[in-house]
């Protein structure tokens, strides 16, 4: 719904699924409601929707902003129906909204687990105190507690870390100024193009050509290796990125290779 057209959209899904893939992360934001339109589409036509995971997230739709229990009931109810499913299985609270107390946001989230629209919830962009916070006020209310969070990264939780690929310069395909002004996110990379982060570079290219993978497969392969990490949250704009992501849980990188990894990203 955003870099990617409904044939182009099409085209990735029956690829993941072919390739075994099941989890499918998106947000009532995206596109303005219209990528869970897309995926809900997909699913429907394929009349498999139990073989997939599907998460999504709400707090930034200008038609129900925030996480007040009129907001969150008003978004599930509205990305149901976009993703033209019984129950929501991972729901995500896409912001921090301290404008609204946790057990306000925890009791409505609770009611619509109970009422089996949602399966488990998670967390996004919250700091750790606020976890905490969220885990004494859930553990008080006797009510759900969250099970995942997608953040950068984090120790305590289950983490499905995203902008996995740093929005594309970790697949090695941003290398210089010219780099950015061929692709429609250039802009949004141009401040990575840093010495620093050239010499990460260089070190995936180096055990890229070792392993004879993808730099952005090294990639996700180190991110993989990470304690918590259960899956990176990566986004494709074409079927066949999706074999290069989806061959890194394969690669194994050696003790060496993941220290100098861990070496020039310090």
């Amino acid at each position: 719904g955003w870099t990617a057209d409904g044939p182009t959209t099409t085209g990735i899904l029956d690829r993941f699924a072919e390739l075994g893939g099941t989890y499918i992360d998106t947000a009532d934001s995206y596109a303005g409601g219209r990528s869970e339109i897309m995926i809900g589409n997909w699913m429907h036509g394929r009349g498999d929707r139990d073989a997939f995971t599907i998460a999504t997230k709400v707090g930034k739709n200008p038609d129900n902003p925030g996480l007040s229990a009129r907001s969150i009931e008003r978004a599930v109810e509205q990305s149901l129906q976009r993703l033209r499913v019984d129950a929501i299985d991972l729901l995500y609270l896409h912001i921090d909204d301290p404008s609204v107390p946790f057990d306000e946001t925890l009791l409505a989230v609770d009611e619509l687990i109970r009422a089996g629209k949602v399966r488990y919830f998670g967390g996004s962009d919250h700091t750790g105190n606020r976890l905490i916070e969220a885990r004494i006020a859930a553990a008080q209310s006797g009510v759900a507690h969250m099970v995942a969070l997608q953040q950068h990264y984090n120790l305590d939780l289950g983490v499905m870390p995203r902008f996995a690929l740093a929005s594309g310069f970790l697949s090695g395909k941003y290398r210089s100024r010219a780099d950015l002004e061929r692709h429609r996110r250039g802009g949004e990379v141009a401040a990575m193009l840093t010495r620093r982060n050239l010499r990460i570079l260089h070190a995936l290219d180096r055990i890229a050509s070792e392993t004879q993978s993808a730099v952005a497969t090294v990639s996700l392969a180190w991110l993989l290796s990470r304690p918590h990490v259960v899956a990176p949250v990566v986004s494709v704009s074409a079927p066949d990125q999706l074999d290069v992501a989806m061959a890194a849980p394969h690669l194994v990188l050696s003790r060496q290779q993941l220290t100098e990894l861990d070496r020039v990203s310090e």
